[in-house]
């Protein structure tokens, strides 16, 4: 399985970063192709001390990874970028406002529009964990377009019933929310149990 990660300039870094250490570790997953918008460089840097687009993966991970590849944004040449490559979809983990707006009109205008463009037009799975609050009438809009467009609208809101002993918990159990949906759920994600 070939997956798509696209990072944008939202606040959430933290949530991107259990993504991408949960898909190392899937042993079903064979391949990320990770592309991280020159926004989210910053936002790296604010929230988690990551400077830079060298070895940005490694940073991420604490560790060389064998299968997630650093895409740059405008490699629109990219594999991902055609229909004809094999992915099996999309998560963009924080989707920004801005790349929302761009998925939700089709610009298609970087390799995160365009391969999530490609998702669209070929009924691969696209998820947008939009990060953004409050929401205006423009970003209601758009998440709608991108819904009606065949995209999944899942905000980055955490839970609390499992009781998350601190922050990187509470991105870890909502990245694996993130996973389940995309059909790779992970053993150590916190399930209900009724009583």
């Amino acid at each position: 399985m070939h997956v798509t990660v696209g990072i944008t300039g939202a606040s959430g870094a933290a949530f991107a970063q259990q993504l991408l250490l949960a898909l190392e570790q899937d042993a079903r997953v064979d391949k990320v192709h990770c592309v991280a918008s020159e926004s989210s460089l910053r936002v790296l840097a604010e929230e988690l001390g990551f400077s830079g687009r060298s070895q940005l993966i490694e940073k991420l991970l604490g560790a060389p990874s064998t299968k997630i590849e650093q895409l740059v944004e405008n490699d629109i040449g990219a594999g991902i970028a055609s229909g004809s490559y094999p992915s099996a979809g999309m998560i963009v983990l924080p989707c920004s406002m801005g790349t929302l707006a761009s998925i939700a009109n089709g610009f298609a205008q970087n390799l995160i529009g365009r391969a999530a463009d490609v998702c669209l037009k070929e009924r691969r799975p696209l998820i947008l964990c939009v990060r953004e609050t409050p929401f205006n009438k423009i970003h209601l809009r758009n998440m709608s377009l991108a819904a009606d467009a065949g995209a999944v609208i899942f905000p980055v809101i955490p839970a609390f019933y499992n009781r998350p002993i601190d922050s990187t918990e509470m991105a870890r159990q909502f990245a694996f929310r993130v996973l389940a949906h995309f059909g790779l759920p992970q053993p150590e994600m916190y399930r209900w149990k009724a009583e």
